[in-house]
């Protein structure tokens, strides 16, 4: 059977040696993010967009149907094995390889190889159905890369967001992102998403003949 989606557990070598394509770093602000999302400072309080089922024809969609789908919520995880991040997401029942801070023909998942001080990142999605939240659990500073909606994604439309673990990061539906970046080894997040989970997905590598060189470090000075 011809697989349709990306497989998102793999060895890193059956990835290719690629150019590297440098994202832009800024420190999320309410300012800086407001075109993607927003910064939430108590999940608990705060709800995220569903969206109504498109209309396939000129008859619109009833009121109050096409969007009772609602919400799941888990712990998403961020671990750095080796030169390897992974991502695990409890919400949804996944499990990524996100990237690695070297060359995935000779990234090791056994040790790190060199400084973490980047993810190079080959694949991004968006959820048409509904907005998603990622709350830290654990206060560390983190790394998001966004890219605003339309399916014409280029490297150069990306931007990473720099938060120091004090708030969360809600993005808005349609919104280009990957898991969440952390800067120590592990980190747990709670995540809320659309429960329909509908995902539009981008190889880069495999689009655009490079990886994402998205910054990953433990401070930033304004």
């Amino acid at each position: 059977m011809t697989q349709s989606s990306p497989n998102y557990m793999f060895d890193a070598s059956e990835k290719p040696s690629l150019e590297h394509f440098n994202v832009p770093l800024v420190i999320a602000t309410d300012e800086s993010v407001k075109e993607y999302g927003c910064l939430v400072d108590d999940p608990d309080t705060f709800d995220i967009e569903i969206v109504r089922w498109p209309a396939p024809g000129w008859r619109p969609i009833d009121e109050g149907t096409g969007d009772e789908g609602g919400y799941v919520e888990g712990t998403f995880h961020g671990n750095w094995k080796g030169d390897i991040l992974y991502g695990a997401n409890e919400a949804v029942n996944g499990n990524y390889v996100l990237g690695w801070s070297t060359d995935p023909q000779q990234a090791s998942a056994d040790e790190a190889t060199c400084p973490r001080d980047k993810v190079l990142l080959w694949h991004m999605n968006y959820h048409p159905d509904g907005g998603q939240l990622f709350f830290p659990l654990d206060n560390k500073p983190f790394v998001v890369p966004l890219a605003l909606p339309g399916d014409d994604l280029t490297p150069d439309k990306v931007v990473a967001f720099w938060c120091d673990g004090s708030r969360g990061l809600y993005i808005r539906p349609s919104i280009w992102h990957e898991g969440i970046f952390p800067v120590e080894d592990n980190q747990r997040f709670l995540d809320r998403q659309g429960k329909v989970h509908a995902r539009v997905s981008c190889d880069i590598g495999r689009e655009f003949g490079v990886y994402l060189s998205v910054p990953l470090p433990a401070k930033v000075t304004s």
